[in-house]
Protein backbone atom coordinates (compact mmCIF):
# COMPACT_ATOMS: atom_id res chain seq x y z
CA UNK A 1 0.00 0.00 0.00
CA UNK A 2 1.35 3.56 -0.93
CA UNK A 3 1.81 6.03 1.46
CA UNK A 4 1.62 9.66 0.68
CA UNK A 5 5.38 10.36 0.78
CA UNK A 6 5.13 7.71 -1.87
CA UNK A 7 3.16 9.77 -3.87
CA UNK A 8 5.39 12.63 -3.58
CA UNK A 9 8.67 10.18 -4.93
CA UNK A 10 6.58 9.83 -8.64
CA UNK A 11 7.86 13.02 -9.61
CA UNK A 12 5.13 14.01 -12.89
CA UNK A 13 4.99 16.42 -15.51
CA UNK A 14 3.06 19.51 -14.54
CA UNK A 15 0.63 19.54 -16.60
CA UNK A 16 -0.03 15.57 -16.06
CA UNK A 17 -1.11 15.49 -12.25
CA UNK A 18 -2.81 12.64 -11.42
CA UNK A 19 -6.44 13.71 -12.02
CA UNK A 20 -9.44 11.47 -12.95
CA UNK A 21 -9.25 11.55 -16.82
CA UNK A 22 -5.52 10.74 -16.78
CA UNK A 23 -4.80 7.11 -17.13
CA UNK A 24 -7.17 3.90 -16.76
CA UNK A 25 -8.63 1.62 -18.84
CA UNK A 26 -9.39 3.98 -21.97
CA UNK A 27 -5.19 4.70 -22.17
CA UNK A 28 -4.66 1.12 -22.91
CA UNK A 29 -6.15 0.42 -26.67
CA UNK A 30 -3.50 2.99 -27.97
CA UNK A 31 -0.63 1.42 -25.88
CA UNK A 32 -1.41 -1.81 -27.03
CA UNK A 33 -2.14 -0.74 -30.54
CA UNK A 34 1.31 0.35 -30.40
CA UNK A 35 3.37 -2.58 -29.32
CA UNK A 36 0.75 -4.95 -31.72
CA UNK A 37 1.37 -3.51 -34.47
CA UNK A 38 5.45 -2.75 -34.07
CA UNK A 39 4.86 -6.10 -33.12
CA UNK A 40 3.51 -7.50 -36.54
CA UNK A 41 6.24 -5.19 -38.02
CA UNK A 42 9.39 -7.20 -37.00
CA UNK A 43 8.22 -10.27 -35.68
CA UNK A 44 6.53 -10.36 -39.64
CA UNK A 45 10.49 -9.97 -40.77
CA UNK A 46 11.56 -12.77 -38.31
CA UNK A 47 10.58 -16.19 -40.15
CA UNK A 48 11.47 -15.89 -43.47
CA UNK A 49 14.36 -13.92 -42.70
CA UNK A 50 16.79 -16.74 -42.83
CA UNK A 51 15.62 -17.66 -46.68
CA UNK A 52 16.02 -14.08 -47.77
CA UNK A 53 19.46 -14.08 -46.11
CA UNK A 54 20.53 -17.48 -47.87
CA UNK A 55 18.07 -16.88 -51.44
CA UNK A 56 19.06 -12.88 -51.25
CA UNK A 57 22.78 -12.78 -49.85
CA UNK A 58 23.85 -16.10 -50.54
CA UNK A 59 24.47 -17.02 -46.96
CA UNK A 60 24.89 -20.41 -45.87
CA UNK A 61 22.81 -21.94 -43.05
CA UNK A 62 24.37 -21.38 -40.26
CA UNK A 63 26.36 -18.37 -41.28
CA UNK A 64 22.03 -17.35 -41.72
CA UNK A 65 21.26 -18.72 -38.60
CA UNK A 66 24.25 -17.00 -35.98
CA UNK A 67 23.43 -13.48 -37.98
CA UNK A 68 19.26 -14.13 -36.79
CA UNK A 69 20.50 -15.63 -33.37
CA UNK A 70 22.83 -12.37 -32.94
CA UNK A 71 19.89 -9.90 -34.44
CA UNK A 72 17.07 -11.74 -32.00
CA UNK A 73 19.44 -11.62 -29.26
CA UNK A 74 20.18 -7.68 -29.68
CA UNK A 75 16.17 -7.44 -29.93
CA UNK A 76 15.71 -9.06 -26.24
CA UNK A 77 18.94 -7.15 -24.79
CA UNK A 78 18.05 -3.72 -26.31
CA UNK A 79 15.24 -3.32 -23.84
CA UNK A 80 17.05 -3.69 -20.71
CA UNK A 81 19.12 -1.31 -21.91
CA UNK A 82 15.85 0.98 -22.74
CA UNK A 83 14.67 0.26 -18.98
CA UNK A 84 17.38 1.71 -17.26
CA UNK A 85 17.18 4.62 -19.75
CA UNK A 86 13.66 4.94 -19.28
CA UNK A 87 13.49 4.47 -15.49
CA UNK A 88 16.80 6.93 -14.73
CA UNK A 89 16.50 9.82 -17.87
CA UNK A 90 13.84 9.71 -19.85
CA UNK A 91 11.11 8.09 -19.17
CA UNK A 92 8.75 5.53 -20.80
CA UNK A 93 6.59 7.94 -22.59
CA UNK A 94 9.79 9.35 -24.75
CA UNK A 95 11.55 6.10 -24.74
CA UNK A 96 8.44 4.42 -26.31
CA UNK A 97 8.52 7.44 -28.64
CA UNK A 98 12.09 7.24 -29.62
CA UNK A 99 12.02 3.55 -30.31
CA UNK A 100 9.31 3.93 -33.11
CA UNK A 101 11.12 6.70 -34.71
CA UNK A 102 14.42 4.60 -34.52
CA UNK A 103 12.80 0.94 -35.20
CA UNK A 104 10.57 3.04 -38.16
CA UNK A 105 14.09 3.98 -40.04
CA UNK A 106 15.32 0.57 -39.58
CA UNK A 107 12.55 -1.07 -41.35
CA UNK A 108 13.25 1.39 -44.31
CA UNK A 109 16.49 0.35 -44.98
CA UNK A 110 15.73 -3.05 -45.05
CA UNK A 111 13.37 -2.39 -47.08
CA UNK A 112 15.37 -0.89 -49.41
CA UNK A 113 17.71 -4.16 -49.81
CA UNK A 114 14.67 -5.72 -51.42
CA UNK A 115 13.59 -2.99 -53.73
CA UNK A 116 17.30 -1.79 -54.93
CA UNK A 117 19.00 -3.92 -56.71
CA UNK A 118 22.29 -2.32 -55.66
CA UNK A 119 21.54 -2.65 -52.25
CA UNK A 120 22.05 -6.92 -52.08
CA UNK A 121 23.95 -9.22 -54.12
CA UNK A 122 23.34 -10.36 -57.75
CA UNK A 123 21.70 -14.10 -57.68
CA UNK A 124 20.54 -15.87 -60.77
CA UNK A 125 16.69 -15.78 -61.62
CA UNK A 126 16.65 -19.51 -59.79
CA UNK A 127 18.73 -17.70 -56.69
CA UNK A 128 21.38 -21.04 -57.42
CA UNK A 129 24.52 -19.30 -57.44
CA UNK A 130 24.66 -15.81 -55.72
CA UNK A 131 27.80 -13.68 -55.65
CA UNK A 132 29.40 -12.54 -52.23
CA UNK A 133 28.07 -9.79 -50.91
CA UNK A 134 30.28 -6.33 -50.60
CA UNK A 135 31.25 -4.79 -47.74
CA UNK A 136 28.38 -2.04 -48.49
CA UNK A 137 25.70 -3.95 -48.92
CA UNK A 138 26.46 -5.96 -45.57
CA UNK A 139 26.78 -2.62 -43.52
CA UNK A 140 23.57 -1.55 -45.11
CA UNK A 141 21.93 -4.94 -44.12
CA UNK A 142 23.50 -5.27 -40.28
CA UNK A 143 22.77 -1.02 -40.18
CA UNK A 144 19.13 -2.12 -40.69
CA UNK A 145 18.94 -4.76 -38.59
CA UNK A 146 20.79 -2.81 -35.65
CA UNK A 147 17.98 0.35 -35.81
CA UNK A 148 15.15 -2.52 -35.80
CA UNK A 149 16.36 -4.35 -32.80
CA UNK A 150 17.00 -0.73 -30.87
CA UNK A 151 14.00 0.83 -31.37
CA UNK A 152 12.20 -2.80 -30.85
CA UNK A 153 14.18 -2.53 -27.45
CA UNK A 154 13.56 1.64 -26.61
CA UNK A 155 9.01 -0.09 -27.54
CA UNK A 156 9.11 -2.92 -25.95
CA UNK A 157 11.09 -2.09 -23.06
CA UNK A 158 8.40 0.26 -21.36
CA UNK A 159 5.28 -0.63 -23.07
CA UNK A 160 4.22 -2.93 -20.45
CA UNK A 161 5.21 -1.36 -17.94
CA UNK A 162 4.08 1.93 -18.97
CA UNK A 163 0.42 0.24 -19.62
CA UNK A 164 0.75 -0.78 -15.97
CA UNK A 165 1.38 2.99 -14.86
CA UNK A 166 -2.31 3.44 -16.26
CA UNK A 167 -3.75 0.95 -13.81
CA UNK A 168 -1.59 0.88 -11.00
CA UNK A 169 -3.09 1.87 -7.70
CA UNK A 170 -1.83 -0.06 -4.72
CA UNK A 171 -3.71 0.98 -2.42
CA UNK A 172 -6.89 -0.94 -4.29
CA UNK A 173 -7.41 -4.26 -2.80
CA UNK A 174 -7.58 -5.56 -6.38
CA UNK A 175 -5.26 -3.86 -7.67
CA UNK A 176 -3.03 -7.35 -7.52
CA UNK A 177 -5.89 -9.30 -9.66
CA UNK A 178 -6.42 -6.32 -12.33
CA UNK A 179 -2.64 -6.19 -12.55
CA UNK A 180 -2.48 -10.26 -13.02
CA UNK A 181 -5.43 -10.02 -15.57
CA UNK A 182 -3.43 -7.09 -17.36
CA UNK A 183 -0.39 -8.58 -17.84
CA UNK A 184 -2.38 -11.85 -18.96
CA UNK A 185 -4.35 -10.60 -21.43
CA UNK A 186 -1.28 -8.19 -22.69
CA UNK A 187 0.84 -11.41 -23.15
CA UNK A 188 -2.07 -12.45 -25.46
CA UNK A 189 -2.82 -9.35 -27.37
CA UNK A 190 1.12 -9.70 -28.37
CA UNK A 191 0.98 -13.31 -28.91
CA UNK A 192 -2.02 -12.15 -31.33
CA UNK A 193 0.10 -10.41 -32.99
CA UNK A 194 2.55 -12.29 -33.72
CA UNK A 195 0.55 -14.77 -35.40
CA UNK A 196 -0.78 -12.65 -37.74
CA UNK A 197 2.98 -11.78 -38.46
CA UNK A 198 3.73 -15.18 -39.40
CA UNK A 199 0.19 -15.71 -40.95
CA UNK A 200 -0.17 -12.72 -43.21
CA UNK A 201 3.25 -11.28 -43.50
CA UNK A 202 4.77 -14.37 -44.10
CA UNK A 203 2.44 -15.24 -46.70
CA UNK A 204 2.73 -12.00 -49.23
CA UNK A 205 6.20 -12.39 -48.79
CA UNK A 206 6.20 -16.14 -50.14
CA UNK A 207 3.74 -15.15 -52.79
CA UNK A 208 3.81 -11.31 -53.60
CA UNK A 209 7.67 -11.36 -53.19
CA UNK A 210 10.21 -9.25 -50.23
CA UNK A 211 9.42 -5.95 -51.47
CA UNK A 212 5.71 -5.82 -50.60
CA UNK A 213 6.54 -8.37 -47.93
CA UNK A 214 9.06 -5.81 -46.36
CA UNK A 215 7.02 -2.84 -46.78
CA UNK A 216 3.93 -3.65 -45.32
CA UNK A 217 5.92 -3.87 -42.09
CA UNK A 218 7.31 -0.02 -42.64
CA UNK A 219 3.10 0.98 -42.89
CA UNK A 220 2.71 -1.04 -40.09
CA UNK A 221 5.24 0.42 -38.04
CA UNK A 222 4.11 3.97 -38.91
CA UNK A 223 0.82 3.13 -37.77
CA UNK A 224 2.18 2.33 -34.53
CA UNK A 225 3.56 5.48 -34.08
CA UNK A 226 0.77 7.37 -35.00
CA UNK A 227 -1.44 4.86 -32.50
CA UNK A 228 0.93 5.72 -29.85
CA UNK A 229 1.06 9.56 -30.07
CA UNK A 230 -2.76 9.97 -30.46
CA UNK A 231 -3.73 9.55 -26.90
CA UNK A 232 -0.44 11.33 -25.73
CA UNK A 233 -2.58 14.07 -23.52
CA UNK A 234 -4.45 11.25 -21.42
CA UNK A 235 -1.29 8.98 -20.22
CA UNK A 236 0.00 9.33 -16.80
CA UNK A 237 3.53 10.06 -17.44
CA UNK A 238 5.64 9.08 -14.77
CA UNK A 239 9.22 10.94 -15.32
CA UNK A 240 12.32 9.54 -14.37
CA UNK A 241 14.05 10.20 -10.71
CA UNK A 242 17.61 9.55 -10.54
CA UNK A 243 19.64 7.13 -12.51
CA UNK A 244 19.20 3.88 -11.37
CA UNK A 245 21.59 2.02 -12.49
CA UNK A 246 24.06 4.74 -10.56
CA UNK A 247 22.72 4.28 -7.75
CA UNK A 248 22.97 0.66 -7.57
CA UNK A 249 26.63 1.06 -8.45
CA UNK A 250 27.03 3.56 -5.91
CA UNK A 251 25.58 0.29 -3.18
CA UNK A 252 28.38 -2.10 -4.97
CA UNK A 253 31.53 0.68 -4.53
CA UNK A 254 30.14 1.61 -1.07
CA UNK A 255 29.70 -1.94 0.36
CA UNK A 256 33.14 -2.88 -1.10
CA UNK A 257 35.06 0.73 0.91
CA UNK A 258 32.84 -0.34 3.58
CA UNK A 259 33.98 -3.95 4.06
CA UNK A 260 36.31 -3.64 6.93
CA UNK A 261 33.30 -2.12 9.63
CA UNK A 262 31.18 -3.95 11.60
CA UNK A 263 27.90 -4.63 11.63
CA UNK A 264 25.70 -3.58 14.57
CA UNK A 265 24.04 -6.69 16.44
CA UNK A 266 20.86 -4.94 17.19
CA UNK A 267 20.03 -2.65 13.93
CA UNK A 268 18.33 1.01 14.78
CA UNK A 269 17.38 3.53 12.83
CA UNK A 270 20.15 5.78 14.14
CA UNK A 271 22.70 3.71 12.77
CA UNK A 272 21.34 3.46 8.86
CA UNK A 273 20.95 6.18 6.37
CA UNK A 274 17.32 6.48 5.62
CA UNK A 275 16.13 8.36 2.79
CA UNK A 276 13.05 10.98 4.15
CA UNK A 277 9.81 9.58 4.03
CA UNK A 278 10.91 6.56 3.46
CA UNK A 279 9.05 3.37 5.01
CA UNK A 280 12.40 1.33 5.10
CA UNK A 281 13.92 2.01 8.91
CA UNK A 282 16.29 -0.91 8.77
CA UNK A 283 17.52 -2.96 5.70
CA UNK A 284 17.03 -6.97 5.59
CA UNK A 285 18.97 -9.57 7.01
CA UNK A 286 19.25 -11.45 3.62
CA UNK A 287 22.77 -10.71 1.78
CA UNK A 288 24.03 -8.69 4.41
CA UNK A 289 27.24 -7.94 3.55
CA UNK A 290 26.06 -5.30 1.12
CA UNK A 291 24.14 -3.71 4.21
CA UNK A 292 27.53 -2.24 4.81
CA UNK A 293 26.92 0.40 2.87
CA UNK A 294 24.17 2.19 4.03
CA UNK A 295 25.90 2.01 7.92
CA UNK A 296 26.77 5.76 9.26
CA UNK A 297 30.39 5.46 10.65
CA UNK A 298 30.31 9.07 11.93
CA UNK A 299 27.43 10.97 11.64
CA UNK A 300 29.22 14.64 11.19
CA UNK A 301 31.41 13.47 8.36
CA UNK A 302 29.05 11.20 6.95
CA UNK A 303 26.11 13.53 6.42
CA UNK A 304 25.21 17.28 5.19
CA UNK A 305 23.23 19.67 7.76
CA UNK A 306 19.60 18.30 5.61
CA UNK A 307 20.96 14.69 6.41
CA UNK A 308 21.95 13.87 2.61
CA UNK A 309 25.38 11.29 2.33
CA UNK A 310 28.09 13.74 1.83
CA UNK A 311 29.78 11.18 -0.10
CA UNK A 312 26.95 8.99 -2.14
CA UNK A 313 30.04 6.88 -3.16
CA UNK A 314 30.28 5.97 0.04
CA UNK A 315 27.07 6.12 1.87
CA UNK A 316 23.55 4.72 0.00
CA UNK A 317 20.03 4.68 1.53
CA UNK A 318 18.34 1.66 2.74
CA UNK A 319 16.20 1.66 -0.02
CA UNK A 320 19.21 1.51 -2.55
CA UNK A 321 20.33 -1.53 -0.85
CA UNK A 322 17.19 -3.05 -0.76
CA UNK A 323 16.91 -2.39 -4.75
CA UNK A 324 20.54 -4.05 -5.47
CA UNK A 325 18.97 -7.00 -3.36
CA UNK A 326 15.69 -7.10 -4.78
CA UNK A 327 17.13 -7.35 -8.33
CA UNK A 328 20.30 -9.85 -6.94
CA UNK A 329 16.96 -12.30 -5.26
CA UNK A 330 15.19 -12.50 -8.51
CA UNK A 331 17.79 -13.42 -11.26
CA UNK A 332 18.47 -17.28 -10.24
CA UNK A 333 15.00 -18.23 -10.38
CA UNK A 334 14.48 -16.34 -14.08
CA UNK A 335 17.40 -17.51 -15.48
CA UNK A 336 16.45 -20.93 -14.86
CA UNK A 337 14.25 -20.45 -17.71
CA UNK A 338 17.29 -20.04 -20.78
CA UNK A 339 17.35 -23.15 -21.79
CA UNK A 340 13.63 -23.27 -22.23
CA UNK A 341 13.96 -19.80 -24.73
CA UNK A 342 16.83 -21.84 -25.97
CA UNK A 343 14.68 -24.54 -26.99
CA UNK A 344 11.16 -22.05 -27.85
CA UNK A 345 12.96 -19.65 -30.31
CA UNK A 346 14.42 -22.66 -32.72
CA UNK A 347 11.83 -20.74 -35.38
CA UNK A 348 14.90 -20.61 -37.73
CA UNK A 349 15.91 -24.28 -38.12
CA UNK A 350 12.20 -25.39 -37.52
CA UNK A 351 11.59 -23.25 -41.22
CA UNK A 352 13.96 -25.24 -42.53
CA UNK A 353 12.89 -28.22 -41.36
CA UNK A 354 9.05 -27.75 -42.53
CA UNK A 355 10.51 -26.63 -46.03
CA UNK A 356 11.50 -30.40 -46.16
CA UNK A 357 8.33 -32.03 -45.55
CA UNK A 358 5.06 -32.20 -46.80
CA UNK A 359 3.16 -28.67 -45.98
CA UNK A 360 -0.33 -29.41 -48.11
CA UNK A 361 -3.43 -29.07 -45.64
CA UNK A 362 -5.95 -29.73 -49.04
CA UNK A 363 -4.55 -31.31 -52.55
CA UNK A 364 -4.82 -27.19 -53.61
CA UNK A 365 -2.84 -25.63 -50.32
CA UNK A 366 -0.11 -26.07 -48.18
CA UNK A 367 1.03 -24.00 -45.32
CA UNK A 368 3.67 -21.95 -45.89
CA UNK A 369 6.96 -23.03 -43.93
CA UNK A 370 7.54 -20.11 -42.58
CA UNK A 371 4.25 -19.51 -40.68
CA UNK A 372 4.21 -23.20 -38.80
CA UNK A 373 5.02 -21.03 -36.12
CA UNK A 374 1.43 -19.63 -36.09
CA UNK A 375 0.78 -22.73 -34.10
CA UNK A 376 2.41 -22.10 -30.77
CA UNK A 377 0.83 -18.54 -31.22
CA UNK A 378 -2.29 -19.93 -31.48
CA UNK A 379 -1.68 -22.32 -28.17
CA UNK A 380 -0.99 -19.34 -26.39
CA UNK A 381 -3.69 -17.10 -27.35
CA UNK A 382 -6.25 -19.95 -26.81
CA UNK A 383 -4.43 -20.87 -23.64
CA UNK A 384 -3.90 -17.44 -21.81
CA UNK A 385 -8.65 -16.79 -21.45
CA UNK A 386 -9.15 -20.22 -21.01
CA UNK A 387 -7.14 -20.60 -18.03
CA UNK A 388 -7.88 -17.13 -16.78
CA UNK A 389 -11.80 -16.75 -17.49
CA UNK A 390 -12.86 -20.87 -17.34
CA UNK A 391 -9.98 -22.87 -15.53
CA UNK A 392 -9.02 -20.95 -12.68
CA UNK A 393 -13.11 -20.24 -12.16
CA UNK A 394 -14.30 -23.68 -12.32
CA UNK A 395 -11.52 -24.67 -10.12
CA UNK A 396 -12.35 -22.29 -7.64
CA UNK A 397 -16.25 -23.20 -7.77
CA UNK A 398 -15.26 -26.91 -7.24
CA UNK A 399 -12.83 -26.19 -3.94
CA UNK A 400 -15.34 -23.78 -2.58
CA UNK A 401 -12.60 -21.00 -2.83
CA UNK A 402 -10.50 -18.88 -4.79
CA UNK A 403 -7.69 -21.29 -6.74
CA UNK A 404 -4.49 -19.70 -8.56
CA UNK A 405 -1.24 -21.79 -9.18
CA UNK A 406 1.39 -20.02 -7.83
CA UNK A 407 4.50 -18.63 -9.86
CA UNK A 408 6.88 -21.46 -9.15
CA UNK A 409 4.59 -23.74 -9.99
CA UNK A 410 3.76 -21.81 -13.29
CA UNK A 411 7.47 -21.76 -14.07
CA UNK A 412 8.14 -25.41 -13.35
CA UNK A 413 5.37 -26.41 -15.77
CA UNK A 414 6.91 -24.30 -18.34
CA UNK A 415 10.07 -25.87 -18.06
CA UNK A 416 8.66 -29.27 -18.51
CA UNK A 417 6.63 -28.11 -21.62
CA UNK A 418 9.75 -27.33 -22.88
CA UNK A 419 11.66 -30.06 -22.52
CA UNK A 420 8.83 -32.01 -23.87
CA UNK A 421 8.97 -30.32 -26.57
CA UNK A 422 12.53 -30.88 -27.18
CA UNK A 423 12.24 -34.45 -27.13
CA UNK A 424 8.74 -34.40 -30.16
CA UNK A 425 11.50 -32.54 -32.07
CA UNK A 426 14.18 -35.07 -32.06
CA UNK A 427 12.13 -37.79 -32.55
CA UNK A 428 10.43 -36.29 -35.38
CA UNK A 429 14.21 -34.90 -36.53
CA UNK A 430 15.59 -38.97 -36.74
CA UNK A 431 11.89 -40.08 -38.54
CA UNK A 432 12.42 -37.41 -41.14
CA UNK A 433 16.39 -38.11 -41.78
CA UNK A 434 15.09 -41.54 -41.72
CA UNK A 435 12.61 -41.61 -44.19
CA UNK A 436 14.72 -39.10 -46.68
CA UNK A 437 17.69 -41.99 -46.66
CA UNK A 438 15.55 -44.71 -47.80
CA UNK A 439 14.17 -42.31 -50.35
CA UNK A 440 17.52 -42.22 -51.43
CA UNK A 441 17.31 -38.11 -50.51
CA UNK A 442 20.34 -38.16 -48.05
CA UNK A 443 22.56 -35.58 -49.99
CA UNK A 444 19.74 -33.75 -51.57
CA UNK A 445 19.07 -31.47 -48.07
CA UNK A 446 16.05 -29.06 -50.22
CA UNK A 447 14.31 -32.29 -51.07
CA UNK A 448 10.89 -33.31 -49.97
CA UNK A 449 10.09 -36.24 -48.15
CA UNK A 450 7.37 -37.98 -48.33
CA UNK A 451 6.05 -37.25 -44.40
CA UNK A 452 3.73 -35.02 -43.52
CA UNK A 453 4.71 -31.40 -41.69
CA UNK A 454 2.42 -31.53 -39.33
CA UNK A 455 4.00 -33.84 -37.03
CA UNK A 456 6.00 -30.94 -35.76
CA UNK A 457 3.04 -29.61 -34.39
CA UNK A 458 3.85 -30.86 -30.94
CA UNK A 459 6.62 -28.79 -30.75
CA UNK A 460 4.66 -25.52 -31.07
CA UNK A 461 1.93 -26.52 -29.14
CA UNK A 462 4.04 -27.65 -25.98
CA UNK A 463 6.44 -24.82 -26.92
CA UNK A 464 3.60 -22.06 -26.34
CA UNK A 465 1.85 -24.09 -23.50
CA UNK A 466 5.66 -23.71 -22.32
CA UNK A 467 5.94 -19.69 -23.18
CA UNK A 468 2.20 -19.05 -21.49
CA UNK A 469 3.09 -21.12 -18.18
CA UNK A 470 6.62 -20.14 -17.88
CA UNK A 471 7.02 -16.30 -19.63
CA UNK A 472 4.04 -14.97 -17.86
CA UNK A 473 5.03 -16.53 -14.36
CA UNK A 474 8.11 -14.52 -14.94
CA UNK A 475 6.87 -11.82 -15.67
CA UNK A 476 4.51 -11.31 -12.73
CA UNK A 477 7.51 -12.90 -10.42
CA UNK A 478 9.22 -10.15 -11.39
CA UNK A 479 7.14 -7.44 -11.25
CA UNK A 480 5.81 -8.36 -7.90
CA UNK A 481 8.88 -8.91 -6.07
CA UNK A 482 11.40 -5.45 -7.38
CA UNK A 483 9.65 -2.04 -5.92
CA UNK A 484 8.07 0.05 -8.26
CA UNK A 485 11.12 2.49 -9.16
CA UNK A 486 12.33 -0.67 -10.95
CA UNK A 487 8.80 -1.80 -12.88
CA UNK A 488 10.34 -1.54 -16.19
CA UNK A 489 13.27 -3.39 -15.47
CA UNK A 490 10.96 -5.87 -13.56
CA UNK A 491 9.14 -6.21 -16.94
CA UNK A 492 11.95 -6.64 -19.04
CA UNK A 493 14.45 -9.11 -17.02
CA UNK A 494 12.47 -12.22 -19.19
CA UNK A 495 13.63 -10.05 -22.15
CA UNK A 496 17.10 -10.12 -20.80
CA UNK A 497 16.90 -13.86 -20.38
CA UNK A 498 15.83 -14.70 -24.26
CA UNK A 499 18.95 -12.81 -24.72
CA UNK A 500 21.10 -14.61 -23.06
CA UNK A 501 19.20 -18.16 -24.64
CA UNK A 502 19.80 -16.48 -28.21
CA UNK A 503 23.60 -15.85 -27.69
CA UNK A 504 23.64 -19.62 -25.89
CA UNK A 505 21.71 -21.43 -29.06
CA UNK A 506 24.26 -19.97 -31.57
CA UNK A 507 27.28 -21.07 -29.63
CA UNK A 508 25.34 -24.85 -29.51
CA UNK A 509 24.89 -24.27 -33.20
CA UNK A 510 28.45 -23.35 -34.09
CA UNK A 511 29.56 -26.32 -31.54
CA UNK A 512 26.87 -29.09 -33.20
CA UNK A 513 27.63 -28.05 -37.15
CA UNK A 514 31.39 -28.34 -36.50
CA UNK A 515 31.10 -31.53 -34.71
CA UNK A 516 28.70 -33.26 -37.07
CA UNK A 517 28.68 -31.50 -40.33
CA UNK A 518 26.75 -34.58 -42.26
CA UNK A 519 23.38 -33.22 -40.08
CA UNK A 520 23.56 -31.33 -37.20
CA UNK A 521 19.85 -30.72 -36.34
CA UNK A 522 19.09 -34.05 -34.73
CA UNK A 523 21.90 -33.90 -32.33
CA UNK A 524 21.53 -30.30 -31.63
CA UNK A 525 18.29 -31.21 -30.52
CA UNK A 526 18.94 -34.03 -28.64
CA UNK A 527 21.78 -31.61 -26.96
CA UNK A 528 19.22 -29.10 -26.10
CA UNK A 529 16.66 -31.77 -24.72
CA UNK A 530 19.44 -32.55 -22.46
CA UNK A 531 20.20 -29.12 -21.14
CA UNK A 532 16.86 -28.69 -20.42
CA UNK A 533 16.63 -31.35 -18.53
CA UNK A 534 19.53 -30.17 -16.52
CA UNK A 535 17.94 -26.27 -16.41
CA UNK A 536 15.04 -27.78 -15.09
CA UNK A 537 16.82 -29.94 -11.91
CA UNK A 538 18.56 -26.28 -11.13
CA UNK A 539 14.70 -24.94 -10.62
CA UNK A 540 13.81 -27.45 -8.57
CA UNK A 541 16.69 -27.08 -6.47
CA UNK A 542 16.88 -22.86 -6.64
Amino acid sequence: METPSDENNKIREPFLSSSPSKGGFGTLPFILATEAFERVATLGLSPNMIVYLRREFGMETAKAANVIFFWSAATNFTPIIGAFIADSYMGKYRMIGFGSVLCFLGMILLWSTAIIPQARPYCDQFNTTCEAPTTPQLLLLYCSLGLISIGAGGIRSSCMAFGADQLDKRNNPENTKTLQSFFGWYYATVTFSALIAVTLIVYVQDNLGWGMGFGIPVMLMFGSAVSFFLASSFYIKLKAKTSLLTGLAQVLVASFRNRHIELPSHATNEVYHIRKGSMLQVPSEKLRFLNKACVIKDPQEDLTSNGDASNPWNLCTVDQVEDLKALIRVMPLCSAGIMMSVNVYQGSFMVIQAGTMDRHVTPNFEIPAGSFSMFMMISIVVWIPFYDRIALPLASKIKGKSVRLGLKQRMGIGLLCSCASMVASAIVEYTRRKIAIEEGLSDEPPAVVHMSALWILPFYILGGLAEAFNGIGQIEFCYSELPKTMSTIAANIYGFGTFISNLVASFITSMVNCWKRDGPKIYFYYTLNILQYEDYKYFLND
